[in-house]
């Protein structure tokens, strides 16, 4: 583990710090620590960077509410630069995007997959409505479609799983959690609210069985 002290600030009495989403690893933003902010960070567990521009500590979401929970933070091979891994309430920047980095200079052919892309995809599909979708059909035909092709995908699942077919159980796990995520879409639940809901049922007792577990507060500890 690396001490505080040991970290290697510029003349400035700074250290960049690249933000990045711990669930997804998108970088979220570039930004810079003193030594004081550092501390206030690693004391509450959020983020706490030093303004250039207005010469002051800045606490991410004070004025905003978008806080980023820190889930880890690591030093580079020079210990010059730090990674801060965070869970963030809300856009990272302050044109309301969840990342700074939007303005791309290259771009890759086939962008990687991933279910926030997904997601987004899926919401653009319910703002234009394109003819010939499938997702347009669904979102067309209301709350009400969307649940059923949940109820029948669930089905399938079951059914695939229970015959021990690894390549039927991906396939149909996989028409499940399109239609969820369109369900999401139809009812504004995002990825990061999904992920934050998990996350809260994480225990260290690994013992704790789900099937002993009783409603409210127990019904979180499932890992």
């Amino acid at each position: 583990m690396v001490k505080p002290e040991e970290l290697k600030f510029d003349k400035k009495g700074l250290i960049p710090a690249i933000v990045v989403d711990s669930a997804t690893k998108q970088v979220l933003t570039l930004a810079y620590m003193s030594r004081e902010s550092l501390a206030i960070s690693l004391a509450e567990k959020r983020t706490c960077f030093f303004s250039r521009s207005r010469n002051c500590l800045w606490r991410k979401g004070e004025t905003s509410g978008n806080y980023q929970d820190i889930v880890s933070i690591t030093a580079d091979c020079d210990k010059d630069a730090l990674v801060v891994e965070v869970t963030p309430q809300g856009p990272a920047c302050h044109l309301g995007t969840h990342s700074c980095f939007t303005n791309p200079l290259v771009e890759a052919e086939n962008p990687p997959f991933s279910t926030d892309n997904l997601y987004a995809l899926l919401q653009q599909r319910k703002k234009d409505l394109p003819e010939g979708s499938y997702t347009t059909y669904l979102f067309q035909k209301g709350l009400d479609k969307i649940l059923k092709k949940v109820g029948e995908e669930s089905t399938e699942v079951i059914i695939a799983g229970k015959a021990r077919d690894k390549g039927e159980t991906i396939y149909e796990i996989a028409d499940l959690m399109y239609h969820t995520l369109v369900l999401m879409v139809e009812a504004g639940i995002t990825p990061e609210e999904i992920r934050r809901e998990l996350a809260s049922r994480h225990i260290i007792d690994h013992k704790v069985k789900q099937e002993k577990m009783t409603a409210g507060s127990d019904a979180k500890q499932m890992f």
